[in-house]
Parts: structure tokens; sequence; C-alpha cells
């Protein structure tokens, strides 16, 4: 099974046939209050940018759905300073990246962008929102998968490997405070593109 394939399945066809519940933007509020603890108790800063992953619909009411995110998110970046792009990666899936220093306003702007999506019929198509952290040259993901409406940490080495006590580390330090993936076989690494980069791209 190649990676599209897998991203597919653990993201996409297989977390949906596996699915607790419907995609729930509201879930990502738990990030504003995980950012405080990873600061204050892991030494885990943001990297000051967080996205949302989703498959593409070549229709045109899909294409008017992703104007009125980016009409959302340009109305946003007026008023907090967010900035955001839209970006396909090497396997087809689409992202809104977001940037900013301020935590919580990358919280509000994904959620706003995603609640979009669900308001427009288009919650089946949300894969992933993607916080990213980092202490010193080690960095660390909270990955929420809509599918299964639990967070799981990510945290990538050289060579696609993964940190697995960072993992378990920030695991057993939010669980309670972010509704963490209790089935591991969930917590799917997404490999940056290229070396040094992050799972958006």
């Amino acid at each position: 099974m190649g990676l599209f394939d897998t991203l597919r399945s653990v993201l996409g066809v297989r977390a949906e046939a596996d699915a607790t519940r419907d995609a729930d933007p509201e879930d990502l509020f738990g990030m504003s209050t995980a950012y405080l603890t990873m600061e204050a108790d892991l030494d885990f800063a943001s990297v000051g940018a967080a996205a949302l992953c989703f498959s593409n619909v070549d229709s045109t009411d899909f294409a008017e759905t992703l104007d009125a995110v980016a009409a959302i998110l340009e109305a946003g970046e007026e008023e907090t300073g967010t900035t955001f792009r839209l970006h396909e990666d090497d396997h087809g899936y689409q992202w809104v990246v977001l940037e900013d220093d301020d935590p919580e306003d990358l919280v509000t702007s994904v959620h706003f962008a995603a609640d979009e999506f669900v308001e427009r019929g288009y919650g089946s198509r949300l894969l992933a929102a993607v916080f990213g952290f980092e202490k010193g040259d080690t960095r660390a993901y909270w990955i929420y998968s809509f599918r299964r409406g639990a967070y799981y940490p990510f945290a990538p080495k050289r060579g696609h490997e993964r940190d697995q006590r960072v993992e378990f580390k920030l695991r057993s330090v939010l669980d309670g405070e972010l509704a963490v993936e209790g089935d591991e076989q969930y917590w799917y690494p997404l490999w940056p593109d290229r070396p040094g980069a992050h799972p958006w791209g």
C-alpha cells in the first residue's frame, strides 16, 4: 500500500467506515487551552502555523465553497492578521494553510474554515486539522481527525521515523484536556513532502 493509499485509508475511507460521529468543528476549540499546556508543561511553543486538510470535489458548487472559505479568511485577516494560502500536496490533497503568531487566532481561523465546509454540506470532505509545535530542534503536531472526532500526536524524526517517547508524553499530559484517539492504528503519520517542512508543505 502506497503513501497516498494509506492516507486515504486512515483519514478517509477506512475512517469513514469506522467513524465515531460526523465532523464537528467545535472540537477544535480544545486546542485553545492545549496550546497553553504544551508551552507551560512541556516547553513546546507554537510554530506560528496550522492547517486544514481536505479532499477535493470537481464541481462548481465545491469551487464556490472554497471561494466562501477564502472570503471568510480574508475578512479574518483584516481583523486578526492571520494570513492564509491554499495548497495542493504531492498526493493530491488540498490544504488551507494559516499563519499567525497568536495560537488563539489560528484555532479560530481553522474553525471558521471547517465550519464553512460543514455548513455547505461538505463536512465529509474534511480529513484533518494540524497544529504545529516546536521545542529546540524537536517538532511535534497535534492532528485532529474529523472522521474519528479525536486528536492524536505526531512527532516526526529524520528518515521517516517517529519519536514515540515524545508522542506518548504528549498523550499522557493532554489526554483529558483533548479528546485523544485511543486506538493507535489511527495515529497516522503525516510526513512532509520534503525534509524540514511541515506536513502541509
